[in-house]
């Protein structure tokens, strides 16, 4: 999807792009884009969801105005990997831990959502900056939507079954991060990342996530 966030002072607003099942076990797939001040940096929020469960959130700053112009971001999701890109550089990947017990999501169909909405009780300076309703209205666009995805039916079978068809453009399915693109990835992660939740350690006080004492989440 590209997007162009809303402009001036956006404080106080989210502005989503995400993948979600649904009941109370969903999963969950997130772009988050929290408003600041004017001139004050956006932040990219990201969480993944499995099973109802979130908390794996990495926020990041963009390295370019993303009020000025569309640009565009990209979840990859198959069953070994989930991977965040915006224009075609990726900025994190979560692997499927399932192997040390950690949920991944795999096994629910999920829709796509765009949204715009107030959330001045936490988006911006955990909520310090409220929305100023004066600014109004808030507008983020959206435009060349385009995916490449099994399609399930109401019968819980999928166009992809079990092993998709590689030559049938399905080459995601089975997709990852060559030596280029993760070097690319650490550099963003270096440069841009503001938060991550596995190098939070006052948060998670009783232990780490188990996923965090591996090498498999970056």
């Amino acid at each position: 999807m590209q997007l162009k966030l809303v402009p001036g002072n956006s404080a106080g607003t989210v502005t989503a792009y995400y993948l979600s099942s649904q009941g109370p076990t969903h999963d969950e797939i997130d772009f988050e884009f929290l408003g600041n001040s004017s001139g004050d940096p956006y932040t990219l929020h990201t969480n993944v969801f499995s099973q109802g469960k979130g908390n794996k959130e990495q926020q990041f700053h963009l390295w370019f105005d993303p009020t000025a112009d569309f640009h565009t971001y990209s979840i990859l999701w198959n069953p070994q990997r989930i991977i965040f890109s915006v224009d075609d550089t990726p900025i994190r990947e979560f692997k499927n831990s399932e192997s040390i017990g950690v949920p991944f999501p795999k096994n629910q169909p999920m829709r796509i959502y765009s949204s715009l909405w107030n959330a001045d009780d936490w988006a911006t300076r955990g909520g310090l900056v409220k929305t100023d309703w004066s600014h109004a209205p808030f507008t983020a666009s959206y435009r060349n939507f385009n995916a490449d995805a099994c399609v399930s039916s109401s019968s819980s079978s999928s166009t992809c079954g079990s092993q998709p068809s590689l030559s049938n453009n399905n080459a995601w399915f089975s997709q990852e991060l060559d030596s280029t693109a993760q070097e690319k990835m650490a550099s963003v992660q270096k440069n841009y990342m503001i938060y991550n939740y596995c190098t939070d350690t006052k948060r998670f006080s009783q232990g780490m996530p188990a996923e965090c004492a591996t090498t498999n989440l970056t």
